[in-house]
């Protein structure tokens, strides 16, 4: 036999005696500390801690870890010694020893809930043992709520289901609670019945089901359900809520409304308003709306009549009718609603004397304008020409016109009971009178031989006629009563003398308007200019006849002085003339000429005082030769 058979064999004869003696009630020296029970979440990890005392200067021998059933029947799981583990078959590969002998359950199962030894042998010192409870548990779903008819009669006077709630796998077996508005429902066998069912799923999970029976009130319309699912976790008691849900309650109308919908409280003609017929039943009856005088409906069934623009021909008494199908007797319910709707008329305007007329309207003269209306509540009335207020009523006293007094005249009627509410009209003024004319100005600052523009600007409520007093180039442009007028001219020495006017006529007469045409200060005119050029040109002149005469000098110096010095000879073979004309070389000759043309030029003063023509002034020589 060899030695691992051997010791195998001591082992297993060194196991059953340990067992023996614990059956047999022998002494133990050695004490293992171990918690009652451990909670455990199925598919976590559980630890099941076991801490033997150690004797003084001893060691451990082996370490089996055992489970018991409920007949407190031992089955070793599992044990080690000097460190190694050993597993009984079948090898639990979710078991292990930790170093400290603490169990290690991993991917724990509800099968795993049983009680669980721990035995410690340090050989002839002794041994101990002690148990801990697993218990395992698992957090069931979210719970679900249902409605299980879609509506529930009030008036029934059986009880009815209401909802279902279910919620799967827990363990331990969880149950189901009914809240009604966060209140705990409890059943009574009068108005509340709870029905509970347990499922043992095959995993061996629990599925829990409620169904809650309750006597339905038309108080109940607003009422919110919920269930919740309550169970154990980890030693823990925990809770899940559902959703909520409201119950739909068909009760009969007891009461009918009809009521005006407006923008604001006084209905005014224009506004747009809903006449709304309510009862108080749910589903919403049947209506037929009509007017109280008339027979013909308006909106049958859906109770609400929508007006646009309304005017005053809608105000009147309304009546609406309901029959509800859901009272156990055909029961007819009848509201009124009276609707006034506030008018104002638009204003007629008259005026003395009458327009329009054949007559008319002159300066001088005195005009009445009257405007009148009538309307639901007071009135105030207001004459306006554009933008301008005059004192408030219905009468606009306008004496001694003129054509001032022409224009638009508007009478605005408010109703100041009723904001935001007002009506108008409005009647045009003609005053015949002769045309204005208005000039942006009376007198124009010009230069002789400028083109300007001038600008004449005629008011005339009648057909009119313009005219200027020169000619050129006229633009016109007219608006309503209004006529500008512009010339465009050259400024000439007769016009700066007799300026331009502007007529205006009518068949009520004339208007005429006169621009003065005046020089500009600080500026030459064309013939100031002549005279300024012509001054220039004599200026030129002397300066250039001084030049000459000083190179003239210069020069006969030069010739006295190499005359002197031997460098010219006398004689007539060698006597260079200066004034022989060959190839022009002996001849100096100094050019002025003037910038002037011959007609601005004037006459110019020669050298002897005597007066030479224009046109010998274009160009002046001075001859030398001499």
């Amino acid at each position: 036999m060899s030695r691992s058979r051997l010791g195998s064999v001591a082992l297993g004869w060194l196991l059953v005696l340990a067992s023996d003696c614990s059956r047999g009630g022998a002494d133990s020296n050695v004490e293992v500390s171990m918690p009652d029970v451990v909670e455990a979440e199925i598919g976590e990890t559980a630890i099941i801690n076991c801490q033997p005392s150690l004797p003084d200067n001893g060691s451990y021998a082996y370490i089996s870890w055992f489970s018991m059933n409920g007949r407190q029947e031992r089955k070793r799981v599992m044990y080690m010694i000097k460190g190694k583990e050993y597993h009984d078959s079948p090898v639990n590969s979710r078991l292990s020893i930790a170093a400290n002998f603490s169990l290690i359950i991993s991917k724990v199962s509800l099968q795993d809930a049983k009680t669980y030894g721990c035995q410690a042998s340090f050989g002839v010192t002794g041994f101990g043992e002690n148990r801990s409870e697993l218990r395992v548990s698992k957090a069931p779903e979210k719970p679900e709520i249902r409605k299980i008819s879609s509506f529930i009669t009030a008036s029934d006077p059986e009880m009815s289901e209401v909802a279902e709630c279910i919620s799967h796998n827990g363990y331990p077996t969880p149950t189901l609670t009914w809240y009604k508005d966060d209140v705990h429902l409890k059943p009574d066998r009068k108005q509340i019945e709870i029905h509970p069912v347990v499922t043992k799923e095959s995993s061996g999970l629990s599925t829990v089901r409620s169904t809650l029976l309750a006597q339905i009130t038309k108080e109940d319309r607003k009422a919110i359900f919920h269930c919740q699912v309550n169970y154990n976790l980890m030693g823990m008691n925990k809770t899940s809520k559902s959703e909520s849900i409201t119950v739909d309650v068909h009760y009969p109308s007891e009461s009918i409304s009809f009521v005006i919908d407006s923008p604001s409280p006084e209905v005014k003609e224009g506004d747009n308003v809903t006449l709304r017929c309510e009862a108080d039943g749910n589903p919403p009856p049947l209506y037929t709306l009509s007017r109280a005088e008339e027979e013909n409906l308006l909106e049958p069934e859906t109770g609400v009549l929508p007006i646009y623009n309304i005017q005053k021909e809608d105000s009147g008494i309304y009546r609406c009718k309901m029959l509800d199908l859901q009272a156990i007797t055909d029961v007819e319910l009848i509201a009124n609603v009276t609707l006034f709707v506030n008018y104002l008329d638009v204003p007629t305007l008259t005026s003395v004397p009458p327009m329009p007329s054949s007559r008319l309207l002159k300066e001088g003269e005195n005009l009445f304008l009257t405007c009148n209306t009538t309307g639901s509540k007071p009135l105030e009335f207001q004459w306006e020409k554009e933008g301008e207020r005059f004192p408030k009523g219905n009468l606009l006293n306008l004496t001694n016109i003129s054509y001032k007094t022409s224009g638009n005249y508007t009478c605005v009627v408010t109703m100041p009971d009723i904001p935001d509410f007002s009506r108008s009209n409005r009647v045009e003024v003609v005053v015949h009178a002769k045309p204005v004319l208005v000039a942006p100005k009376g007198v124009v600052h010009v230069q002789e031989g400028e083109m300007v523009n001038l600008t004449c600007n005629i008011t005339s409520f009648i057909p009119v006629t313009n005219s200027w007093s020169v000619n050129g180039t006229i633009y016109s442009y007219k608006q309503k009563n209004q006529r500008t007028s512009t010339i465009q001219i050259q400024v000439t020495k007769a016009l700066l003398k007799s300026g331009v006017n502007c007529s205006a006529k009518n068949r009520m007469g004339t208007s005429e308007h006169h621009f003065k045409l005046v020089p500009r200060q600080g500026t030459d005119t064309p013939h100031n200019k002549s005279e300024k050029t012509t001054q220039e040109s004599k200026g030129v002149i002397i300066v250039a006849v001084v030049i000459c005469i000083l190179v003239i000098a210069i020069l006969g110096a030069v010739l006295y002085f190499l005359h002197k010095k031997g460098k010219l000879t006398c004689g007539r073979s060698g006597k260079q003339e200066i004034t022989k004309p060959e190839a022009h070389k002996d001849e100096i000759v100094v050019e002025v000429k003037s910038d002037k043309l011959p007609e601005e030029a004037g006459l110019l003063q020669g050298a002897n005082g005597e007066k030479r023509s224009a046109g010998d002034q274009g160009e002046k020589y001075i001859d030398l030769r001499n």
